[in-house]
């Protein structure tokens, strides 16, 4: 059993940075003592600490590293610790200059800032090798190692020569030939047809960027070469323990929403043992509700867990405020332990931040932290974050529990990149991210589990799988969900699916015969509309509007549910229904608002309720263990609501019992309610 496994606690604490403080050892003397009153138990270490560790080429210093360690375990704490590659020592920049990073213009990068590193170069592969190697014999064996963490946030991309010839060895591997990829990139175009594999090279605002087979594979490539380096980093780990469990920290993008798109982390997840990711919401902002920016970080959170279908790590959050939002306003009071609460509820077991404590100097001095400048134990956020620490214990058996979805919405990173890559449509923004959120919301509204997955995962086990905006289809999973239809289940999809293949090719002879067969239609053509115009559909008994896109169909078997109401195509179909052997499809055929939304998901889908009755703006989220369900309700409103409890429960967070019936839910407030499951 992994040492993770064996913690029986949800992890609290967070990027503990000591090697900033060493000038200052009354300070590490009462971080310890701040971490007992802040109820704390995990802290990760070492993430940007090289400098500290390696000061000059092969001389080594852990010993300040030894003592902190010593003391996070004599108050039984973990330590979750970092290679430190994400943040090389200026030493090594100045003597290896092959390890810093060429930019797309092909300028060589100086020293500074973090990442600035090439993944190709042999020289920061051997000295990582090194250092991972002697933190792994040191403290592999150590009781407060829970797990280790491999760099911080990787991405970026280098475009160095080592980087130009392993790009040309990748595609070698892929297209074995050049005609095969002069082919597949449609190189006839402007007279880019390749004749030998050096001429190959990189993307660049100064060279190449219209080939769009070329875009996708370099950010293929960039992926797979992100991770073989992370492979590499975990080569001494695997090694010598492996028992402990390793991960990396993936990013998410709150406020579009979507994971980071520098990487596809459908990959990425496949070689970590946890999923962890870094989260960062921009509470209380002025442009929409509370209510609709936490149903962004669930996006992003069933996102994350599903990956590996289990439950994830935040590795980073704020207890407070952050430094780089466009304005950066502090959680107001309440807003710590629900936000903390709704990243549980949806299959977090940690809550870890970014930072324990501020730092003194530079970018992130005045990015939030457990211990502020002031160090008093006495301030607002100290307070909060020792009662979220007091809330956790209480809660600590739903660690483990996960969530059982029977809708699925998918979301592909490689589709997004070649969506946004295409030069038509919206040329600005497509809004593929958004779109899925807008879809994903009304179930989030209706308080219905959903996995927001990829298209590798299996698609049985869904009563519903959602595919909007699925651009980029490859002839595989064109099959795969004609499959998962004709054996029962219901699909839904919409404008601009279908239009190209797995290498950015616009299918020839207009929409597939395999979709049209699916979905009962053909894709006539496509209709972007400027910001301002509207067209309307009329369905389910009203009027509603589209807007951006609005796709020409011809029914070939569906029946209308809808149709347009202007235009030279008005009166055809907009939203249509089709039986596919023994399931239905479902087409929209423009973008709406949530109104029509609304509507059409309460004509395809119904789901039982979850016990708990609701206003708007109550979140109900359920995770599930040993035949326990836990019932995370949550007020993501300004002003207190009302819930139905249908039987008597009790709330594991206080330890009190709520009678069945009404009850009011305080602004921000929450419950964590248990209950045994009952037979089907």
């Amino acid at each position: 059993m992994s040492k993770y496994t064996q913690e029986r606690r949800l992890l609290h604490g967070g990027d503990y940075n000591p090697d900033q403080w060493l000038h200052c050892p009354d300070i590490l003397t009462e971080d310890i003592a701040l971490m007992r009153d802040a109820n704390t138990n995990t802290f990760s270490l070492g993430i940007f600490a090289w400098a500290k560790l390696e000061p000059q080429e092969g001389v080594f210093d852990f010993a300040w590293l030894d003592t902190v360690i010593n003391r996070i375990e004599a108050i039984g704490g973990n330590v979750i610790l970092a290679t430190p590659s994400g943040a090389r020592p200026a030493w090594m920049s100045a003597k290896y200059p092959e390890v810093l990073r060429v930019n797309e213009r092909r300028e060589k990068q100086l020293h500074g800032a973090r990442h600035n590193h090439c993944f190709s170069s042999p020289i920061y592969r051997e000295k990582v090798q090194i250092i991972n190697r002697k933190l792994a014999e040191r403290y592999g064996d150590h009781k407060a190692l829970l797990m280790w963490h491999i760099s911080n946030e990787y991405g970026g991309d280098c475009h160095c020569n080592l980087c130009q010839e392993n790009f040309r060895t990748w595609l070698k591997s892929k297209y074995q030939t050049l005609e095969r990829l002069n082919r597949a990139w449609w190189a006839d175009f402007w007279s880019h047809t390749l004749t030998d594999w050096n001429q190959i090279e990189s993307p660049s605002s100064i060279g190449e960027t219209g080939v769009h087979g070329l875009n996708l594979d370099w950010r293929r490539f960039v992926t797979d070469q992100t991770i073989d380096f992370y492979l590499e980093e975990c080569r001494p780990f695997r090694e010598l323990t492996p028992d402990v469990e390793i991960t990396t920290n993936f990013m998410g993008e709150v406020m579009e929403p979507h994971p980071f798109a520098g990487l596809d982390y459908a990959k990425f997840a496949e070689v970590v043992d946890i999923v962890s990711w870094d989260a960062y919401p921009n509470w209380h902002n002025d442009y929409e509700t509370t209510a609709h920016l936490a149903s962004k970080l669930a996006f992003l959170n069933d996102y994350f867990r599903a990956l590996k279908d289990k439950p994830f790590l935040i590795m980073e959050s704020t207890p407070s405020l952050v430094n780089w939002h466009p304005v950066n306003k502090a959680k107001r009071p309440g807003m710590h332990l629900l936000s903390s609460i709704a990243t549980l509820a949806h299959g977090s077991d940690s809550v870890l931040y970014f930072q324990w404590r501020k730092s003194r100097g530079s970018s992130e001095k005045f990015h939030g932290a457990v211990v502020d400048h002031d160090q008093s134990r006495e301030n607002r956020v100290f307070q909060e974050v020792s009662e979220l620490g007091r809330i956790l214990e209480n809660i600590k058996e739903i660690k483990g529990a996960n969530t059982r979805a029977k809708v699925a919405l998918l979301y592909d990173t490689e589709n997004k990149w070649a969506l946004d890559d295409a030069q038509a449509y919206v040329r600005a923004d497509k809004q593929y991210a958004e779109t899925l959120h807008m879809h994903y919301k009304y179930f989030w509204d209706n308080n219905i589990a959903v996995d927001v997955i990829t298209k590798d995962k299996p698609l049985d086990r869904y009563q519903l799988v959602i595919a909007p905006m699925l651009y980029m289809m490859e002839a595989a999973v064109i099959e795969k969900l004609r499959s998962y239809v004709a054996h029962g289940g219901h699909l839904v999809s919409t404008y601009l699916t279908g239009k190209v293949d797995e290498n950015d090719l616009v299918y020839q002879g207009g929409w597939p015969v395999p979709l049209s067969e699916l979905f009962g239609v053909n894709v006539l053509e496509t209709d972007t509309l400027y910001p301002k115009d509207r067209n309307s559909i009329a369905a389910f008994g009203s009027e509603f509007a589209a807007m951006d896109y609005c796709e020409i169909i011809q029914t070939a078997g569906a029946m209308p549910l809808g149709t347009y109401q202007a235009d030279f195509y008005q009166e055809t179909p907009a939203v249509t229904e089709h039986a596919f052997g023994r399931g239905r499809s479902y087409f929209i055929a423009a973008r709406t608002g949530p109104d029509f939304l609304n509507a059409f998901y309460s004509f395809v889908y119904r789901e039982e309720s979850r016990g708990v009755e609701a206003e708007a703006g109550v979140s109900v989220a359920v995770r599930e263990k040993d035949g326990v369900a836990y019932i995370f309700v949550m007020n993501f409103t300004e002003s207190a609501q009302s819930i139905h409890l249908p039987e008597r429960m009790l709330d594991i967070a206080t330890g009190n019992t709520l009678e069945q019936g009404t009850h009011e839910l305080p602004v921000y407030g929450f419950h964590v309610l248990k209950r045994a499951k009952k037979e089907a």
